[in-house]
């Protein structure tokens, strides 16, 4: 050590941790996108995050066409409707895998202009000719060729071009089949050939690519099928080995098409967990119909934007962007309180319009009636216990490997106990604490390097339930003698 003489000065760390809070909402969707309509092809089973429209729609298209591109709906409802973001998506419409072609098809010019009424035609395979036996066209000098506002291409005829004074041309092409996509493009895994990752396994890849923690897992149009939502809850237990989201499961309303059969199917397709929400039935507005999940993401989402991100106030008696609810086949449902509180008792979300208009109506998970755990059984505390442990891994990880020894178990003691209660004071629990206990930290875990902390909380419940008892009090008649 250099010779010193004199007064010097250093630093330490700072002995409480300033709390890193993950997102609480954040919703990943997977599902088809008119990627034919994108500013490129390339963001096939690609994790996107877009905080405007505009940026989602760039990337990966826009059409009216919801059952074709599923996607779309969700674009609608999260930015136009509720107007919160952002939101990962991923789109598994693959180009080069779903597709079809068309090897000769005739095109009428008429002033010069042709328009092609195939869907989802890929520009970047159109060859045009003069006629069938001719040679291919060039493009930018005998033709331009681009999407109208209905997704149709058009081809125009340029001045001095081959085809300007035609009435007809050809053209060869290939177009997107989005019903070659199958429930097996949305659970994907890993390409044997290629290492490549695909469907939900792309759930791992958000944090790692935007430093952003899952919150809400969806498949709005694949959900309802059993697998899909089979592998949607493994995901949302162990994303990254570390983080836990909810995922949103619509309940299939061509199959149990009355109330009174929805609780059936979803014990039969196994849809019991605490991770899983599940919804029943659609909702609409004007002439748009949505699955339920989609803006019930939208109303999550919401709620927690106007409570600081704080997940702990249940998205229950919110409001829907809607005027109606329907199920698969469009035949409209109206439920009475009693009726959604059935539904409600068997753990699945539905929409009320009873006071105040369309609400999303319900606070179980799906594990409720089986598992009546509250921290289980309540969405919103279910919530509130991800997003906890979700924020300890991402404050603490910077803690890891460092020696363990005092003070390192009162950083986390004491950085850990004032977030706690920081929250308390703003309402989002009752109470909180962590303890460091020794009948939990046996020496032999110790002198492997595991240390383990007991953490206390509890988010307030949803006042689902508040009873009025009325009584007539005679003592008031004495009023008459005043």
């Amino acid at each position: 050590m250099a010779y010193r003489h004199g007064v010097y000065v250093s630093e330490v760390p700072t002995s409480v941790v300033s709390p890193v809070t993950a997102a609480a909402g954040l919703p990943v969707v997977f599902g088809t996108a008119p990627i034919h309509l994108a500013e490129t092809q390339d963001l096939v089973n690609k994790p996107v995050l877009a905080y405007t429209y505009g940026e989602a729609v760039g990337a990966l298209g826009y059409s009216n066409d919801w059952v074709s591109y599923t996607l779309c709906e969700f674009l609608k409802s999260h930015f136009s409707l509720f107007n919160v973001a952002p939101v990962v998506l991923v789109n598994v419409l693959d180009p080069s895998k779903h597709k079809k072609s068309i090897p000769s098809a005739p095109i009428t010019l008429t002033n010069g202009v042709g328009i092609i009424n195939t869907s989802g035609v890929i520009l970047s395979s159109m060859v045009v000719k003069a006629t069938e036996a001719g040679q291919p066209l060039v493009k930018n000098t005998d033709y331009t060729v681009a999407f109208n506002n209905d997704g149709k291409v058009v081809i125009t005829a340029l001045a001095g071009g081959a085809i300007a004074n035609k009435t007809s041309a050809v053209a060869t092409y290939n177009y997107l089949d989005p019903s070659m996509v199958t429930s097996l493009d949305i659970v994907g895994g890993v390409d044997a050939s290629t290492g490549n990752v695909q469907g939900l396994e792309l759930v791992n890849q958000v944090f790692p690519h935007f430093r952003l923690v899952p919150g809400q897992i969806l498949a709005p149009g694949w959900s309802h099928d059993p697998v899909v939502a089979a592998v949607m809850k493994a995901k949302s237990t162990n994303i990254n080995g570390l983080f836990t989201a909810i995922s949103l499961i619509d309940i299939d309303s061509s199959e149990a098409k009355q109330y009174t059969e929805v609780p059936s199917w979803k014990n039969e397709q196994n849809i019991t967990d605490p991770l899983q929400i599940p919804f029943w039935p659609k909702v609409k507005l004007g002439d748009d119909i949505y699955h339920l999940s989609t803006q019930a993401a939208g109303v999550i989402s919401r709620t927690d934007g106007l409570n600081d991100d704080l997940p702990y106030v249940s998205p229950s008696n919110k409001n829907l962007q809607a005027n109606g609810a329907v199920t698969a086949d469009g035949t409209e449902v109206t439920l009475g309180p009693d009726q959604a509180a059935y539904l409600n008792g068997q753990g699945i979300v539905t929409a009320l319009n009873f006071v105040g208009g369309w609400k999303l109506w319900g606070n179980r998970t799906a594990a409720y009636p089986g598992i009546s755990d509250v921290k289980d059984s309540f969405i919103a505390v279910k919530r509130m216990f991800n997003w906890v442990g979700n924020s300890i891994i991402l404050t603490y990880w910077q803690k890891v490997d460092d020696p363990t020894n005092k003070r390192l178990i009162d950083t986390v003691v004491d950085g850990i106990n004032i977030w706690l209660n920081g929250l308390t004071a703003r309402g989002a629990l009752l109470g909180g604490r962590i303890e460091f206990r020794k009948d939990e930290n046996p020496v032999t875990d110790l002198l492997d390097g595991i240390i383990r902390f007991h953490v206390f909380l509890t988010p307030p419940v949803p006042a689902k339930e508040m009873d009025f008892k009325l009584e007539f009090d005679v003592n008031y008649l004495n009023a008459l003698f005043a």
